[in-house]
């Protein structure tokens, strides 16, 4: 499977997460009418084994509350007030499932979808998402994500013609990912490096291989400008109004050869 979406992307990592709380359906909209073509958002079971959309594997961080999220039922993490930790403006924002998301914005924008059962990778994350992309027909709109090649994999069996992208860890922590070993154990569409690992022997393989690579996650403007340089496919940001702009008047530092 190759993709066909153009190039360079706008990847808003959970949502547009420099101006709003992440994973909320605030910054998902922010991401939006920022321009970002694409939405990173991380997924994860409740207790009673619904898709929410949270980065941690504990509330604390990111809501009011404390405890696993995995630990906690919908109705518990309803309650929570996923807002005021960035803003008092935002005071009303609470963790989103992931049904909501694709009710709300369905056909709005690309997704990445970031599987994050890293403490439970046997669970049925996997399974849902899959069904849930299926039911709101977004086959054709989502790419699916892990660091972990077991959540993939079983992804990709209840799903075989959804893309999927491996994450790799920075350094030589995922230096195998980036190699020949991810490559055998993933069937994976685009590679997500650290962007400090990206080179252009990395981005020359990789396309050789029909590999997108999508680093993450940038924000400081002179390194934006390095890797498109370097002929990323899209670029995975907390700041998509940034990297809006430059593209739209910096094109000059963008690989043409490299669209798609």
């Amino acid at each position: 499977m190759v993709l066909t979406w153009p190039s360079p992307l706008i990847i808003a990592h959970r949502g547009a997460s420099a101006y709003a709380p992440e994973n909320t359906l605030a910054a998902i909209e922010l991401a939006i009418d920022m321009k970002a073509h694409m939405v990173e958002l991380d997924t994860k079971l409740t207790a009673d084994e619904h898709v929410v959309v949270i980065h941690d594997q504990t509330v604390d961080r990111t809501t009011d509350g404390s405890g696993k999220v995995m630990d906690l039922s919908l109705a518990e993490l309803k309650m929570l007030n996923a807002g005021s930790q960035f803003s008092v403006d935002y005071g009303h924002a609470n963790i989103p499932t992931l049904d909501e998301v694709f009710e709300f914005y369905g056909g709005k924008t690309l997704f990445n979808i970031e599987l994050t059962n890293y403490t439970s990778p046997f669970d049925q994350l996997p399974e849902k998402v899959s069904q849930l992309i299926k039911r709101y027909d977004l086959q054709n709109s989502v790419l699916v994500s892990s660091f972990h090649p077991i959540p993939l994999s079983r992804f990709h069996k209840f799903s075989p013609d959804i893309p999927i992208a491996l994450l790799a860890r920075a350094a030589y922590l995922g230096f195998l990912s980036r190699g020949w070993l991810g490559r055998a154990l993933i069937p994976y569409q685009a590679l997500h490096p650290n962007n400090r690992d990206v080179t252009k022997k990395l981005m020359d393989t990789a396309h050789h291989y029909g590999h997108r690579v999508h680093p993450y996650t940038v924000n400081d403007q002179e390194e934006i400008k390095t890797l498109f340089r370097l002929g990323i496919d899209g670029i995975i940001t907390d700041d998509p109004a940034l990297v809006s702009h430059l593209l739209s008047n910096n094109e000059s530092f963008v690989d043409h050869n490299n669209k798609q």
